[in-house]
C-alpha cells in the first residue's frame, strides 16, 4: 500500500472515529442499542449540506447538523427509548423503525439524488506531504478526528460529567442515591453521541457524498469499529477505526471483490479469541 492509499485509510478512519465514538457513547457506555445512529449520520449530513449551501458557511453547516441531531436524539431518547430501557431487543426494533422513518423523511425532503457538501475555499486543493500531493480537506478530516478524540478523552477522564458517566455505568443506583440525577447525565451523553453523528455526516458528505443508502454503510462500519475495539472504550474505538479504515482501503485496492471480507474476516477471528474486543471489558 503506497503513501497515498495509507492517507486514504487514515482519513477514512478519522471519519469513522467521529461517527463511531458517538455510537460507543450510546451503545458502549449507556447500553442502548441505537441502530438509528447511521440514520442520524445521513440526516445530519443532509441538514449540514442545506445550511452550508444556503449560508455559504461550512462552520454553520456543522453547527446546524450537530444541533439538529442533538434535538432529534432528545426526541428519540425521551420520547421513545425511555419506555424500553433494559430491553435490548425492543431497543433494536424501535431504533430500526425510527431509522426507517428518518430515511423516508429524508427521501421526501431531499429526494434520491446524491449531494456533496461544499468544501470551504481554504480547504480546497492539495498539500504536499511525505512526497505525495494529497487533498487538503482530507487532511482536515484527519486532524478533526484527532481533535475529537482529545476532546472526548478529556471529557471522560478530566471532567465531573465524565466521572459521573463512568460511575453511572458501573452503578447507576449508587450515583443516584448520592443526589445526582443520573438520567439527566445519560441524556446529555446521548445528545453528545447524536451530535457527533451529525458532525460525521457533514464531514463525510464533503468527500463520500450523501445518498439514500449511506446510513446503512456507515452503521455497518461503526458496528465493526466498536466490536473490534470493545464497546465503551474510547481508545478501542480509535484503534478499531484505524484498523477498519486501513483494511477497507486494502480491500478496495487489492481485493475489490472481497472488500467486506477483508474487514469482517479478521474481525471474526479476533472475536474468537477476544469476545469483548481488543479493549472491551465485562459489563
Amino acid at each position: 500500500m503506497n503513501t497515498f492509499q495509507l492517507f486514504n485509510g487514515l482519513t477514512f478512519a478519522a471519519l469513522l472515529f467521529v461517527v463511531a465514538s458517538g455510537f460507543t457513547l450510546i451503545f458502549g457506555l449507556l447500553r442502548i442499542v441505537n441502530l438509528a445512529h447511521g440514520a442520524l449520520y445521513l440526516f445530519g449530513g443532509y441538514i449540514g449540506f442545506t445550511v452550508a449551501t444556503r449560508t455559504g458557511s461550512f462552520v454553520l453547516g456543522g453547527i446546524g447538523a450537530m444541533a439538529a441531531m442533538a434535538a432529534i436524539g432528545f426526541v428519540l431518547d425521551q420520547g421513545l427509548l425511555r419506555f424500553v430501557r433494559g430491553h435490548e431487543l425492543r431497543q433494536v426494533l424501535l431504533t430500526l423503525g425510527f431509522a426507517l422513518m428518518l430515511n423516508d423523511l429524508a427521501l421526501v425532503i431531499w429526494g434520491g439524488d446524491s449531494f456533496t457538501v461544499p468544501i470551504p475555499p481554504m480547504l480546497r486543493g492539495g498539500t504536499r506531504l511525505f512526497g505525495v500531493f494529497y487533498p487538503t480537506y482530507r487532511l482536515f478530516v484527519l486532524i478533526s478526528g484527532l481533535v475529537v478524540f482529545a476532546a472526548l478523552w478529556l471529557l471522560l477522564n478530566r471532567t465531573r460529567l465524565g466521572a459521573l458517566i463512568r460511575a453511572g455505568v458501573d452503578d447507576a443506583e449508587m450515583v443516584e442515591a448520592s443526589g445526582v440525577n443520573i438520567r439527566r447525565v445519560f441524556l446529555v451523553t446521548f445528545l453528545i453521541g447524536s451530535a457527533l453523528a451529525g458532525l460525521g455526516g457533514l464531514m463525510g458528505g464533503a468527500f463520500l457524498t450523501l445518498y439514500p443508502s449511506a446510513d446503512a454503510e456507515i452503521l455497518v462500519f461503526s458496528l465493526a469499529v466498536v466490536i473490534i475495539g470493545g464497546r465503551g472504550s474510547l481508545v478501542g474505538v480509535g484503534v478499531g477505526s484505524v484498523l477498519v479504515g486501513l483494511l477497507n482501503t486494502i480491500g478496495q485496492v487489492m481485493f475489490p471483490e472481497l472488500a467486506y471480507f477483508v474487514i469482517f474476516g479478521p474481525m471474526a477471528v479476533l472475536l474468537a479469541f477476544r469476545p469483548l474486543g481488543l479493549f472491551g471489558r465485562a459489563a
